[in-house]
């Protein structure tokens, strides 16, 4: 199993609108992708900016390329995301889970 982690930063004004485009943008879009094991939207609000990690879940690297593309190590951005985030992460995280309860 593959754990793929993205992390994006909103204003505080955005942080509830972007928290509700994610459920109903994001989370859709990745249930569609065949291989999606599970997924954790997290957010905090820190140093008054609203973080948001998004940690999915799935069980292979081909099946992370089916969602994110050929350059999956690359982010994936919604063309909303310009109007919510303060600035957009090149790149994602990749680990391997070795463990799990």
């Amino acid at each position: 199993m593959i754990a793929r982690i993205w992390h994006g930063v909103t204003s505080l004004d955005n942080y509830e609108n972007y928290s509700q485009f994610l459920i109903e943008t994001a989370i859709p879009d990745y249930k569609k992708t065949a291989g999606l094991i599970d997924l954790y939207f997290l957010r905090k609000i820190k140093k008054k900016e609203g973080h948001f990690t998004l940690i999915t879940f799935w069980d292979s690297i081909d099946s992370i390329v089916e969602f994110a593309g050929q350059n999956f190590e690359i982010a994936k951005y919604y063309p909303e995301d310009d109007s919510y985030l303060l600035e957009k992460e090149k790149r994602v995280q990749h680990h391997e889970v070795f463990a799990k309860l």
